[in-house]
């Protein structure tokens, strides 16, 4: 069940919305011994450094102190803090705005909304900054590996409407991807199997049972032979050029179809084989994204009743334009 919509709510601060949390029942007094308790990702002395900087607003935004007593159900705000992140030296272009959508050509390795140990290095916060619009909100996500367009919703009063096109299935999506190729695909197909999480992190996998995700798969031009997982010990493989169109939308879809077919994704560093996230404070290895791409995207407009098709400029690494 999702909270009810707050009455009043801080102003964003340099592209960051605010976070809010409720006090529950427990054995703390003050605000400065619950929120260590209930928010244990930032340090007690964190928490009261910001507590004492007047950096924790109540539900009119008054700021509370460190023995501010705990109210059952009392609102607070604050703002996620992190530490430096490494830049992410590639720009995001906006396709297409208007006063309804910001369409905007993600490029890989931009995370489209905050998590973890992202923050000021996401799509959606670079987006507040540059367009002043802190109502901006993505009514989708390509994973951070991913590259392609981005629809994001403007106004809060028509948002609904644009996120039923997605929870119904409404909206059309091509992606692209450079894989390797195998003699013994059978192209076209439709691959249809249920997606689970894994037994381990990050991974998904397919389990027997009433499929839960579908992808048309289909060849767009065979490819010179390319290294296999950025390793020059290798003998080279055969690569191909795929076009892809998910109808449902589970985690990693793309990539787990196309390893469960013995082609997955170049680039790929979750599949088959998961390989050691980059420490946290140092930037990852540029040098090869992940193969994927999202070409277009389309629906029609629930608001204007027009038709909407947005395309990606970017290209995979090695595909020739009329290969598209």
């Amino acid at each position: 069940m999702s909270r009810p919509k707050p009455l009043w709510a801080p102003p964003t601060r340099d592209g960051v919305g605010p976070s809010r949390v409720a006090v529950v029942a427990g054995p703390w007094r003050t605000l400065g011994e619950y929120l260590p308790h209930r928010l244990p990702a930032v340090s007690a002395a964190d928490w009261l450094q910001r507590l004492a900087a007047g950096e924790v607003l109540d539900a009119v935004g008054q700021p509370v102190r460190a023995d501010t007593p705990c109210v059952v159900n009392a609102t607070l705000w604050y703002w996620r803090s992190l530490p430096p992140e490494p830049p992410v030296p590639f720009e995001a272009h906006v396709l297409f705005q208007d006063e309804l959508l910001v369409v905007a050509d993600k490029p890989h390795f931009l995370p489209t909304l905050p998590s973890g140990r992202y923050l000021q290095e996401t799509l959606l916060v670079r987006l507040k900054r540059q367009l002043g619009l802190n109502d901006l909100v993505a009514l989708h996500r390509l994973d951070r590996e991913t590259a392609g367009p981005v629809v994001f919703s403007v106004r809060p009063d028509t948002r609904n409407a644009y996120q039923v096109l997605w929870r119904d299935r409404q909206v059309h999506k091509v992606y692209e991807a450079i894989a390797p190729w195998r003699d013994d695909l059978a192209l076209p197909q439709v691959r249809r199997s249920r997606i689970e999480p894994g037994p381990g992190p990050m991974q998904m996998i397919e389990v027997p049972g009433e499929p839960n995700a579908e992808t048309h798969i289909d060849l767009i031009a065979r490819l010179p032979a390319g290294p296999q997982a950025g390793d020059p010990r290798l003998a080279p493989q055969r690569l191909a050029h795929y076009r892809l169109a998910p109808l449902t939308g589970r985690t990693h879809q793309l990539r787990v179809h196309l390893n469960a077919l013995g082609a997955p994704i170049v680039g790929d560093r979750i599949y088959p084989r998961l390989w050691p996230e980059t420490p946290p404070g140092e930037a990852p290895d540029y040098r090869e994204p992940l193969q994927l791409l999202a070409r277009e995207i389309a629906f029609t407009d629930p608001v204007t009743g027009e038709p909407r098709r947005f395309v990606s400029a970017r290209t995979l690494a090695g595909v020739a334009t009329d290969d598209r």
